[in-house]
Parts: C-alpha cells; sequence; structure tokens
C-alpha cells in the first residue's frame, strides 16, 4: 500500500507540514510506503491548462506520485475560509484518473482556534470532483496542538488523528480486496 501524503502550505515555518510529518509518522509505524508532495519544497508553475506545464519537472513529480498512490492524506492550512491557492493549484493539474477508486482523508490547520472546517470544507467539495473516495471523518489540528519544534503534543488531537488514519488505511485495504476481486 502507497500513501501519498500532500502538504498544501508552502510556508517555510509551517504547522501544516508539522501536520503531515506526524501523519507520516504513524503510517510509517504501521508499515505502510508513504509518498510526499510538499508546496513548500516543491514549487509547481500556476496551473493554466496548457500541455506544455505538464511536462514541468515538479508537476512530473506529483503526477508520477499520484498515479503510483493507492490513498491520499490531503493537508491544507486555512486561508480565507479555504484551503491555501498552492494546494488548489497542485490538485489542478491532477485529474479524475489520479483519484479514481482511491480513498482519501483531509486534514487541516487553522489559526485562532477555529480550526480550519472551512478548508477542509473547501477540499471535500474539490476531492469529491476529482472522484476521490473521500473519507466522512476528518481533522482538524490548532497551532496550539504542536511544540516549538513541530511535534504533536495533543495527546485527545493524536487519538484523533489515528482514528482517522486508521480509517483511511482500513478502506484503502478493502477497496484494494474489492479491485482484485474483479
Amino acid at each position: 500500500m502507497k500513501i501519498l501524503v500532500m502538504n498544501g502550505s508552502p510556508r517555510e515555518k509551517s504547522m501544516t507540514r508539522n501536520l503531515t510529518n506526524a501523519i507520516t509518522d504513524q503510517l510509517d509505524e504501521k508499515g505502510i510506503e508513504v509518498l510526499t508532495f510538499d508546496t513548500g519544497f516543491h514549487e509547481l508553475p500556476l496551473f493554466k491548462g496548457s500541455k506544455e506545464d505538464l511536462n514541468h519537472p515538479e508537476v512530473q513529480r506529483l503526477m508520477n506520485h499520484a498515479s503510483k498512490a493507492d490513498a491520499f492524506v490531503i493537508c491544507s492550512p486555512e486561508y480565507h475560509n479555504g484551503m491555501s491557492g498552492a494546494l488548489k493549484n497542485a490538485l489542478d493539474f491532477l485529474g479524475g484518473s489520479h483519484f479514481k477508486h482511491k480513498p482519501a482523508a483531509l486534514a487541516s490547520v487553522g489559526g485562532g482556534g477555529k480550526g480550519g472546517i472551512n478548508a477542509l470544507n473547501n477540499m471535500r467539495t474539490v476531492m469529491r470532483g476529482l472522484y476521490a473516495l473521500v473519507l466522512p471523518d476528518q481533522f482538524c489540528a490548532d497551532p496550539t496542538c504542536f511544540d516549538e519544534k513541530g511535534y504533536m503534543i495533543d495527546v485527545k488531537a493524536k487519538e484523533r488523528l489515528t482514528v482517522v488514519v486508521e480509517e483511511l488505511v482500513s478502506l484503502t485495504k478493502t477497496v484494494e480486496q474489492q479491485i482484485e476481486m474483479n
């Protein structure tokens, strides 16, 4: 099983990167192969729908990872009640062929105690439009969930994150079994 974990925050000191690291750690502990795409480290051109942009090395990297993935964890900060522009731009380079029959978990980080629920709703709409099997459950983190080194220290948040990760792994196994049977 391969799961692509996407960080939609281009910021150098990103709370969303802290979240993707916590998710990656949980998946690693389960022996799952993790692919990553971080919009802060892998700068994409602005999506214009041109075929030339599809040859960009970072676009190729993203598309290859998405093709190989059996499932996804899509993470974003909340900017102005939605997902980051960097994440939306990355998703625009992908299509239904990358996501169809593949589970996706959604997670966000929102500041100021509001948690990122609007970013999650925005991501859910876009991911459904890409034909992903979006989990009903989702995860919201607040910056207070992490220590100054970026480690998740909030026990309840860790427990909630574990539930979402386990649901994603379980659904991915079920989908893989169904595909093998057909």
